[in-house]
């Protein structure tokens, strides 16, 4: 069994998407002293990425590559990606590593302690000085709407930075939310008392330079929808 799966959802990647890859790739692979199993998922892109495939696999061997049909959000993309994965541990991040690459070894290191099932990034301060203003209001609401109406150590459930054990994978792969929210949902359950998990939050440092996707509003509209069906799974096991 691997040590560590990396599992990196995919959708129209900016241009050069596979170098940078590549780099954080080897960066992570020398830190560790491993070499960690790469999972990367196509959820339905209309750009062609062969040829960056084909480039990418020569210099990560053994990857792993899952082409969903069509798009079907982050959350689905993702439980393709993590129910391939055959690490004993398994994190996932966007594919242009949008957190430090210290961050991810942080979240690698509480995890790798044995001390944790679950560690989620969460994002500081200087993440809102650099993401939009539209980006900021939305992430602030909704960090407000979760504080409020879940009973949770945490409010910030959508940082695209996280991992966790074979424990924590189960709860992951339970996930049934296709888009945004999953992350809610998921961090949501791992935090439910009778699961009795381990939990870490780790504060993570935004990269520089990171260029930020404009929101579908359409999307954003239906995950009202989301929200309140994980509200109505509070009182449920």
């Amino acid at each position: 069994m691997n040590q560590l799966s990396i599992v990196l959802p995919c959708y129209n990647p900016p241009d050069d998407w596979e170098q940078h890859v590549s780099e954080a790739y080897a960066y992570i692979a020398r830190h560790l002293k491993i070499e960690p199993e790469l999972v990367i998922v196509n959820d339905g892109s209309s750009k062609n990425i062969d040829a960056d495939l084909e480039q990418l696999t020569t210099k990560v061997p053994g990857l792993i590559y899952i082409a969903l049909a069509q798009n079907k959000g982050k959350g689905a993309a993702l439980r393709a990606g993590v129910a391939k994965a055959t690490g004993k541990l398994v994190i996932y991040t966007d594919i242009d590593f949008p957190y430090t690459l210290d961050s991810f070894l942080a979240v690698f290191e509480a995890l790798n302690t044995g001390n944790y099932d679950i560690a989620i990034g969460i994002k500081n301060e200087d993440y809102y000085r650099y993401s939009p203003k539209y980006r900021t209001f939305i992430s602030k609401v909704l960090r407000k709407g979760i504080g409020f109406f879940f009973n949770m150590p945490v409010t910030d459930t959508q940082c695209g930075l996280k991992g966790f054990n074979p424990e924590g994978k189960a709860v992951f792969l339970e996930t049934t939310i296709d888009r945004y929210l999953f992350d809610l949902e998921f961090v949501y359950q791992s935090f439910r008392k009778y699961r009795n998990l381990k939990v870490k939050a780790i504060a993570v440092r935004l990269r520089p330079n990171v260029i930020f996707r404009a929101m579908n509003l359409k999307v954003l509209a239906s995950e009202s929808t989301n929200f309140l069906k994980i509200l109505l799974k509070r009182h449920k096991k």
